[in-house]
């Protein structure tokens, strides 16, 4: 199996506070399990976040743990934690503007 194309277990983040950054958002999904990665796309425009981003886990387990828990928060925000639906690694988008 092609390593772009292992079984990744992400959940889609939405409602992250623009001060929050990715090494915020990795340390506190990593008390769910082991963070694979955590995306936090950027306005070129603007030089923020967009207010979303990706988490990935290492295996089901960890990020069935995520969605689990009822209320997510950073920053005094609730986040909205939910099973990402198209996995980055099918993403067709040539201008990669993550962090």
């Amino acid at each position: 199996m092609a390593a772009s194309m292992k079984k990744s277990f992400e959940v889609f983040v939405s409602k992250v506070p623009w001060t929050v950054a990715s090494k915020q958002m990795r340390e506190y999904f990593g008390q769910f399990g082991t963070v694979k990665f955590c995306r936090l796309p950027f306005d070129k425009d603007t030089g923020f976040h967009k207010g979303f981003g990706w988490v990935a886990f290492q295996s089901e387990e960890e990020m069935n743990n995520v969605l689990q828990k009822d209320t997510h928060m950073l920053e005094g925000a609730k986040l909205t934690v939910v099973t990402n639906k198209r996995p980055l690694w099918q993403k067709n988008d040539k201008n990669d503007d993550y962090n």
